[in-house]
């Protein structure tokens, strides 16, 4: 009995809990259960991805065209960004063309935006309103052309264009840039196209030599003192650099006066206040007294503003003033909003520019430390301004070398270093050293020195001081010296130059001098024929320049020709080298190419007998008298006695510029009757 009552119980526990159990899962059912089929719950909506370069554009869009002209959406298909206004994609639907110009754009070109177009090859942003500073663009390292004129950017030249190798159009004019044109920019030897003008920059223009640039201009600037005098230059003329009162040259056929601003490394820069001209384009362009005017007009509501400033705290806060402000300017609610949005984009354009100048000054100091842009040290040497350093100062002193002869300050070698580049030493004698020539004297000289660049100067490229010791490193040309052409070797005896070649030599001597002279206000103090190197096509190059104020004045008065190159006014040695002095040089150097005597051999004639003993010297047979009479009055008025009667460098350009001329009308008349008899 014990035993069935202990079986029974379970079981009708068991049925108990079954039918308990069916009729909570009947309740349950029944009311949750809904008239239709229950379905699950879509998943939340992922938001969508776009291609790399539709993100860009969309980005660009957010920040740059608050008027909302771009018809750019995120609602299309994935590579329906092709079709969009100004877009053109290759066969890969990646962006190679961008061309959004006069759409009314107001806002930045924010960082990081179109830059990320990597295969963007013309970006023409010209025409619109877009304000701030323009973005780091060394993403864009295939872009061939680039417009951005006629907007409203400001700041510096943005030194990520150094980094675009490919680039051949440039156009930046009618902006409000300032600072100076910076001189990496003679480096992009690919530039067609090159327009500047109508901007705020200030300094001095580098000297452009691109063979192949066709389209130039800086007018409309702050540019001032002497335009280098290139062969590209000259060739562009005077044109793309009018409007900039305080510029000077042969260019322009404007005299450089000593009381004018001349560039030099050195010297702070000087901002000139902009001329009447820009002043009125300005007022024009931007807005009453110059002021830039609004880029974009606010369409935003109170509402909307106090709901998108509502994100944070501090905005919260900023949201509530200008809440208030609203209200108590009710009556006004139009000018009011207006007023509050101006505030809103200057502040907005005031943190994005802070924000670039911090990007711009990471860049600049990266592309410094790439391209070699500063003066840097590699080992003990000091490498001048733009120069990569290729070597150390135990590469070079292990490099073989070869002497190729002694001067009035030192010796000069040809090294050879162990990566085969080939340099020329010249290691300057220390007793023909100034008492009063310091390392720091020495160095900040030579720093100087080593920034001038011009086609017709043999260029330092690093120097080295320590203790007595004074290397100096030029490139080496292979086609020896001007006075090896002149004088030959022991062996043989030279004939004078073909007068044709005389003229070549002294227009490329004249160059290098008068870029010596007006750029820099530096001077030569020791021109004579073997300073004077012969590029790899035959130019003329000077070499040893501005070498003299370093120097004891004895040291050049040991030897007869040396003496020669002298001016009567500087062979007292209390009295130091001047520009006019080395127009004296010039002269003398002059009469030496034309009659291949060496200046201790030149006679002391009177100018009249001078033009003779010339044709005497070179056997003339007729067919040169004309054009040698005028190369050698040339020559006379330079080596005149009293300095205030020799011309200037650039004056004896223009003499040399005229001989040019002359011969040319003559050869064409020439032509004419052999043509017409």
């Amino acid at each position: 009995m014990l035993e069935q009552d202990h079986f029974s119980f379970p079981l009708q526990v068991q049925n108990l809990l079954l039918f308990l159990s069916s009729f909570l899962l009947f309740s349950l059912c029944s009311f949750v259960a809904p008239s239709r089929p229950l379905l699950p719950h879509p998943p939340p909506a992922l938001p969508p991805i776009f291609p790399p370069d539709s993100a860009a554009l969309l980005s660009f869009k957010s920040k740059a065209d608050l008027n909302d002209r771009l018809l750019f959406s995120p609602n299309t298909s994935r590579d329906a960004f092709c079709k969009w206004q100004g877009v053109q994609c290759n066969a890969k639907q990646k962006v190679e063309r961008l061309v959004l110009q006069g759409l009314d754009l107001g806002g930045i070109f924010a960082p990081n935006t179109l830059s990320r177009l990597d295969q963007l090859r013309v970006l023409s942003l010209q025409n619109n309103s877009l304000v701030g500073p323009i973005p780091d663009l060394s993403g864009l390292h295939n872009l061939k052309s680039l417009f951005l004129d006629n907007n409203h950017f400001t700041g510096s030249f943005p030194p990520s264009i150094l980094t675009l190798h490919r680039l051949r159009t440039l156009d930046f004019s009618h902006n409000n840039l300032s600072g100076p044109i910076p001189t990496y920019l003679t480096k992009l030897d690919r530039f067609y196209y090159l327009r500047l003008g109508w901007n705020r920059f200030n300094g001095s223009i580098p000297p452009f030599n691109q063979s192949s640039l066709r389209t130039f201009d800086v007018s409309g600037n702050n540019f001032f003192g002497p335009i280098p005098v290139t062969p590209t230059l000259v060739r562009l003329g005077p044109t793309p650099f009018s409007q900039n009162p305080g510029l000077c040259g042969e260019i322009i056929r404007k005299e450089c006066h000593p009381s004018a601003p001349f560039f030099a490394p050195a010297a702070p820069l000087v901002t000139a206040p902009p001329p009447a001209v820009q002043l009125g384009q300005s007022a024009q362009v931007h807005g009453v007294d110059g002021l830039i005017r609004p880029p974009y007009k606010k369409r935003h509501n109170r509402n909307a503003v106090i709901i998108g400033f509502s994100a944070g705290v501090c905005v919260l806060i900023a949201s509530l003033v200008c809440f208030v402000v609203a209200l108590r300017k009710q009556g006004d609610k139009k000018e009011s909003s207006r007023t509050l949005m101006d505030s809103d984009g200057a502040a907005a354009a005031e943190a994005a520019a802070a924000m670039q100048m911090e990007q711009e000054k990471e860049l600049e100091e990266k592309v410094k430390k790439v391209q070699g842009m500063q003066v840097g040290k590699s080992g003990s040497l000091m490498f001048c301004a733009g120069e990569a350093q290729l070597y150390t100062l135990d590469q070079l002193m292990r490099a073989s070398a070869e002497l190729l002869g002694r001067g009035s300050l030192g010796t000069t070698y040809k090294a050879v270093l162990d990566n085969r580049l080939i340099v020329t030493v010249k290691r300057l004698d220390a007793t023909k050293m100034a008492a009063d020539s310091t390392k720091e004297i020495f160095d900040s000289h030579m720093e100087s020195v080593g920034g001038l660049r011009h086609p017709n100067l043999v260029p330092l490229r690093a120097y080295f001081h320590a203790r007595e010791e004074r290397l100096l490193i030029y490139d080496y040309e292979p086609n020896g010296s001007l006075f090896s052409l002149v004088h030959g070797s022991r062996s043989s005896r030279a004939r004078p130059l073909h007068w044709t070649s005389c003229l070549k030599i002294a227009e490329d001597v004249a160059q290098g001098l008068s870029y010596i002279h007006q750029a820099w206000r530096l001077v030569h103090g020791n021109l004579k024929s073997s300073n004077v190197l012969l590029g790899p096509d035959f130019e003329a190059c000077i070499t040893d320049y501005c070498l003299s104020m370093l120097a004891n004045p004895s040291s050049f008065h040991e030897d007869p020709d040396s003496a020669a190159y002298r001016a009567p006014e500087t062979r007292n040695p209390n009295h130091q080298p001047n520009p006019k002095s080395d127009v004296y040089a010039y002269g003398v150097l002059l009469l030496e190419l034309l009659t291949g005597k060496p200046p201790s051999e030149h006679p002391l004639l009177v100018p009249s007998d001078r033009v003779s003993w010339v044709k005497s010297v070179r056997e003339d047979k007729g067919g040169e008298d004309n054009r040698m009479d005028m190369l050698v009055e040339v020559a006379t008025t330079c080596s005149l006695t009293s300095p205030e009667q020799r011309p200037t460098m650039w004056q004896v350009l223009k003499m040399l510029h005229e001989i040019k001329e002359i011969v040319l009308l003559e050869d064409s008349a020439l032509d004419l009757r052999a043509t017409t008899s």
